[in-house]
This record gives structure tokens, sequence and C-alpha cells, in this order.
């Protein structure tokens, strides 16, 4: 029985608290935080200002291409009409004039092109200046204003389901409201279930993106949503599941009295625990039971030895399902499991992952999990620990993404850290802000759960930077691999600080940059030149099928005007400065070439 144990990732932690269980480590880190925090007032080494060698990748044509996008950008009738202007674009000047004009203009800018051939160009200039590529297939289905969702009785009962988790169970709850996960969402692209069909279709698209990376560069990135490899409701279901694996610890190490330094299950209080959530079990049976999950035979389990036992599968798992007592009453029913159909449907995602992970290994391409909304997140994390459990032991392969506007984001990190250091496989994180702000926020509200997102974007900088600490503090003394998902200059700043701090050099490549194409070349060719291992987010696609993601770009780049308008200043000086300096026909492939 215990050979069949599998252990899982929990991602929502605002149950347990993690200094109910690393009150030294977390004390210890947060200490090593503010150290580097005072560490890093000095002068920084790189230049973020010198707008000669942020566009020296571009010709003038391309300058100018990118004032007049960052101008449109600012426009609020514009930007907040585009899909209904580009329409009727189309209309007007027919597919051809509407390829030549987005082309020349937002197309051209922010989509490299529109095949794996018509980009190859690029991503060689962009390799020669020190910028290599994170490639991602930009298409996206327009469809109806609902999501598609084909009957699966199992999982249409998911609104029923009851146990006593009030907080939990609002969160994961589906909400009609926003059947439509495309709304309130500025930055993130939304895939749709529409059959599994399509689901393969969409890992083959995956795996070609990886092949192609694999081709262009030898330390290349691709990115992948899970939700594109099946149902996301079957992920809304095992979220609910796991979270309430976590919720079951907290109720039974409630019963200790602090017989262990780390909250923890004693074995004196376990069959206590057990009774109080209406299990029926002999104390032989619970003493058994015990045994088998306290791997370390140290006298307690704690909230991961826990999840080695309660799988989603939920072989082990049915000692909480219904069961009478010696009295003839009924046990707990209210534990959630997967049925049988629901457990194939999750293993066929699960070997679709991975399969696109076992060819990004073989063409020694990393990959990049993105995260997504918090109901889904549970699901999406545990198959990516899962998988890097499996292909993560001899290098940094998968990449989990870790989102610091959630509140929980530090305590959920920290735990998934020790897992890695108790399997032995090397933890890989892409860390970013966050791209559900405006809809999680939203549902919290109208579903009436707690707010999940940091309460200031100041608060949400200070949670980014001391990520970063920590990750790259495990970087240094452990097997780690960071890629630094950021616009933010200051955070870049307190990483590259927080390196030299650690003694991590910039070839050791075990920390990783990234920004989006079309934006931020200040940061990302800056980078390149200094030697740091900086990468640019590259979607390609036909024009058309890429509107989804054109349409976000422009809703982002005005919701980060500071930026924008530093970024746009730079560009027209280094336009003044060829135009004094006679290099108006600046050739970016010849500069590369001598260099």
């Amino acid at each position: 029985m215990a050979k069949s144990i599998k252990l899982i990732h929990w991602r929502r932690c605002e149950l347990l608290s993690l200094t109910d269980f690393y009150p030294n480590m977390l004390k210890r880190k947060m200490h090593d935080v503010n150290m580097v925090k005072t560490e890093c007032k000095g002068e920084p080494s790189i230049d973020f200002s010198n707008f000669e060698q942020a566009f020296r990748a571009k010709t003038t044509g391309e300058i100018i291409k990118a004032i007049i996008v960052y101008k449109l950008c600012s426009i609020d009738f514009l930007v907040n009409r585009n899909k209904e202007l580009m329409s009727i674009s189309r209309k007007i000047f027919g597919k051809k004039g509407f390829d030549y004009i987005m082309k020349s203009s937002f197309y051209g800018h922010f989509v490299a092109g529109e095949s794996q051939e018509d980009i190859k160009s690029k991503l060689e200039l962009m390799k020669k200046f020190g910028v290599g590529a994170i490639l991602d297939y930009a298409v996206e289905s327009d469809i109806p204003q609902k999501e598609p969702t084909p009957p699966l009785k199992t999982l249409e009962k998911i609104d029923e389901l009851q146990f006593d988790i009030a907080d939990v169970e609002k969160k994961f709850k589906r909400y009609q409201q926003l059947v439509d996960r495309r709304q309130r969402v500025v930055s993130a692209r939304t895939y749709f279930y529409e059959g599994e069909e399509k689901c393969d279709e969409n890992m083959e698209v995956f795996i070609k993106c990886i092949d192609k990376t694999g081709e262009t560069s030898t330390n290349g990135f691709a990115a992948i949503k899970v939700t594109a490899l099946g149902r996301p409701l079957m992920l809304l279901r095992l979220s609910q599941i796991l979270n309430q694996t976590k919720y079951y610890f907290d109720v039974i190490a409630a019963e200790n009295q602090n017989i262990l330094s780390e909250k923890a299950i004693a074995e004196q209080y376990f069959l206590q625990g057990l009774h109080k959530l209406g299990v029926s079990m002999t104390p032989e049976e619970a003493k058994k039971i015990f045994k088998i999950i306290d791997t370390n035979n140290n006298g307690g389990i704690d909230i991961i030895e826990w999840k080695n036992f309660l799988t989603p599968q939920l072989q082990l798992s049915k000692i909480f399902r219904a069961k009478p007592t010696a009295e003839g009453k009924s046990g707990n029913d209210g534990f959630i499991y997967l049925s049988s159909p629901e457990v194939k449907e999750m293993e066929k995602m699960q070997d679709r992952l991975h399969c696109i992970v076992e060819r990004a290994k073989e063409k020694n391409v990393r990959l990049m999990v993105d995260a997504e909304q918090t109901y889904f997140q549970p699901a999406i994390s545990h198959m990516t620990l899962e998988a890097m459990r499996n292909f993560n032991k001899d290098s940094a392969i998968i990449f989990n993404t870790y989102q610091c506007y959630l509140k929980d984001t530090i305590p959920t990190l920290c735990l998934d850290m020790e897992l890695s250091r108790r399997e032995g496989f090397y933890f890989a994180a892409k860390v970013v802000r966050g791209a559900y702000m405006e809809q999680e926020r939203f549902r919290a509200h109208s579903v009436g759960y707690s707010d999940p997102i940091h309460v200031s974007y100041e608060a949400t900088n200070e949670s980014y930077n001391n990520v970063l600490s920590l990750l790259l503090e495990e970087v240094r003394d452990r097997k780690a691999n960071i890629m630094v998902a950021t616009h933010n200059e200051a955070s870049v700043l307190h990483a590259i600080n927080t390196m030299k701090k650690f003694g991590i050099k910039p070839d050791d490549k075990t920390v990783f940059f990234g920004q989006l194409l079309g934006m931020c070349d200040v940061i990302t060719y800056a980078l390149g030149s200094a030697g740091y291992a900086a990468y640019k987010y590259v979607p390609y696609g036909p024009v058309e099928d890429v509107m989804p993601y054109l349409s976000r770009r422009a809703m982002e780049n005005r919701s980060l005007m500071k930026g924008v308008i530093k970024e746009r200043s730079m560009l027209w000086s280094e336009l003044g400065r060829r135009f004094r300096n006679g290099a108006l026909w600046h050739n970016p492939s010849l500069i590369a070439n001598l260099k």
C-alpha cells in the first residue's frame, strides 16, 4: 500500500500559516530578505537608461513604429474599442489590406511573425544581441461568450458537493457570472474546452513550439497552459479536493498540544482527529495507518507526509468515506474524491503534460507552466510539481509559476521548496506579479470569500522582492532555477544585487530574466549586454488569429503607462541620436555581426 503513495502539492494556504510548519525557517529567511534590502541600496552596475544600447536591435523604421504604437495605446477610445475597430478595419480594407496595416503597426510590434519559418531571422538577431526566446503560438479561438461545457454528470454535480469549509467551498464553487473566464482579465490568454481531440491538438502545438525552440536555441524556453490540455472543470474539481485535504490536516493537527516544534499530527491525537472528522476506526487501524503516513518515523505527520497519503486518486483516502460506526450511525460522508471516470480524465491531462515535458527534455528546452485563476491553481501546481519530480532529477526542465500578488505565495513557495529538498529534484520557478487581479477580486466579493490579493501595489512589490530573495537563496544553497518575469526595473535590480550578494554569477545560467516582445527593451537588452540570461516572450501566428493577443497588449500597455512613457521617451531620444549622427539607415544585422 505504501508503494502506491504519491506526493501531491497544495496551493491555497489561507487555512494554514507557514509559521505553523516552519517558524524557524521562515524567521531565518525573512532575516536574509531584510539583509538583502539593506545591501541593495548601493548604486546598481547595470544601466537601464542607455537608449542606444536598448534599441540596437531595431531599425529606424521599427523605432518609428514603436513610437506610434505606444502613442495609440495611450488613447483610451482606441484601446477601449480596439476589437470593434479592428473588426471594422477588416471589413473595409479586406484581408490583405488589414494584414498590411496590422503588420505596419500593432502586429509588427508585438508579434514576431506568422509561422515558425517567418520568425527564424528575428530569433537569430535577438540571439546575436544576447537575448533568448520564449516561443508561444499565440493563436486563440474566437468562440461564443459562454464557455462550452459538454455534459459530464460527475462534473456537473460539483455545485452540490457539501463539506464543512465555508470559505474554501465558496472559492471553488462554480460561479455563473464568471463562466466566461476572459472577463476582467487583461494580460492572460484563456483556453476553452472543446473536446479531447482539441486538447490533443493543443498538445501538438506546444510540442511544435518546443521543437522550433530547440532548433534555434541551446537554452531556450517554451510556455504552456494546463487549461489547454483538459477540461477546466476537472481542474476546479481537483483543486477543491486538494484544498479539502489541507483542511482535514488542519482539523486533526489542531488537536496537537505543541508535541512537535512544527505543526504536525502527533500519534496520540491522530485517532481523536479522525473521530472529530466523523471517521470510524479502531485504535489498531489508526496506529497502522499513522505509521504508513509517518514516513520519517519521527512520531509526527506534517503536511507533506499527509499529502503523500491523500492522493487525488484517493485510493488510500477512501478511509474517509461513509462507514457505519459501532452504534450503527453513518460515518463521514462529506469527503470528496474522484470517481473512476474523473480519475481517467485527470490522467489524460497528466499524460499530455508529460508528453510535452518529455519532448522538452529531449530537445534541451525549458518549459514554463503559466499560472491561472486561484480556483484552478492548486490542481495546476500539483500537476506541475508531479512533473518536476519525474523530469527535474538531473536539471531544471519544467518551471512552476508563482503569482506574487497573492497573499499566500510565500507560504506556498516555502512548502514547495521543502518538497524539492526532500525529494532531491531541481526546483524551478517563474515569478510574476499576476494577471487576474480584477477578476479574482470581483469573484471573491461576489461569491463571498476573502480577497486573495494583496491590498496594494506596494504590498505586491514587497512580496515579489521577498520571493526573489528566498528563491535566490535556494539557488545558492541547493538545486534551483528562477525565471524573473517582470517589467519592473526595481525588481530586476533587486534580483541582480541579491545575486551579487549570494555569489551567483550571470554565466551560471540558473537565473533568467524575461519580458514581452515589444515591451521593456531597455531592460532586456541591457541585461543581455551585461551577460545575464535575458529572454523575450515571442508570440507568433497568423494576423487574424492573434487579434485577442494584440487586444490584451494594447490594454496592458495602457495600464503600465509609467513604464511606457519612459520607453517612448527613450525611443524619441534614440531617433534623435540617429538623425544627428546620420545613422537613420542603422542596420541591426550588420551591427550584430561586428560585435
